[in-house]
C-alpha cells in the first residue's frame, strides 16, 4: 500500500504497475483496520472539481497512465486531498508489467497457462517470415487463437455476480 501523507494528493504507483484493478482507503491497523471502496474517476471529472485542494479522506482517485517507458511510471491523484498523515492508506490491486526477457536464457516472467499460447504464438509469427511455411500460416494461426482463448479465459472473475433493481419512489 501506499501511505497517504497530509496535503499531499499525488502518488506513484510501482514501476512495474500497469494500471489499477481495485483500490480502497485503509484506515487503522491490525485489528481495527477498516477498508474502504474509493471510486476511480476520469480526468474529465477530475478537471471539472472545482476546488482540488479540498480536504479530508480520499474519496476518489484519478489514475494518469503514463507513457511506456519505465521512467514514466503511472501517477494517482486523489481528492479530496488527505487530511492527515499516517491515517490512510491506499491498498490496491494492480495490472503487473511483464519483465523483459533479458538475455533470453532466463525463466519467462509469464503465467504458466500462455506458455503453450507463447510457443504457438512463436510458431504462428515465424511462419510468415519462412516462404516455405505459407501453406501453413492458417493452421498455425489458428492454434495460436486457440491457444490465447483458453489461456485468457483463465484469466475471467470467477465469482457470481447478481444485479438486483432499486425500484422505488422519490
Amino acid at each position: 500500500g501506499i501511505a497517504m501523507v497530509k496535503d499531499q494528493a499525488s502518488y506513484s504507483l510501482p514501476a512495474d504497475c500497469i494500471d489499477l484493478i481495485e483500490q480502497n482507503i485503509r484506515t487503522g491497523t491490525g485489528t481495527t483496520q477498516a477498508d474502504t471502496t474509493i471510486n476511480r474517476i476520469s480526468v474529465s471529472t477530475y478537471s471539472s472539481i472545482p476546488n482540488k485542494n479540498t480536504t479530508g479522506r480520499p474519496l476518489q482517485v484519478f489514475v494518469q497512465r503514463l507513457g511506456g517507458k519505465e521512467s514514466n511510471v503511472p501517477t494517482i491523484t486523489v481528492w479530496p486531498v488527505p487530511d492527515k498523515s499516517s491515517e490512510y492508506t491506499l491498498e490496491f490491486f494492480y495490472l503487473r508489467r511483464i519483465e523483459d526477457a533479458g538475455n533470453g536464457a532466463e525463466t519467462a516472467d509469464m503465467p504458466f497457462r500462455f506458455l503453450p499460447c507463447l510457443v504457438a504464438g512463436l510458431a504462428y509469427y515465424i511462419s510468415m517470415k519462412v516462404p516455405e511455411l505459407a501453406p501453413r500460416i492458417e493452421i498455425l494461426k489458428q492454434s495460436y487463437e486457440e491457444q490465447f482463448a483458453l489461456a485468457a479465459n483463465e484469466d475471467r472473475e470467477k465469482t457470481s455476480a447478481h444485479f438486483v433493481p432499486r425500484i422505488g419512489y422519490i
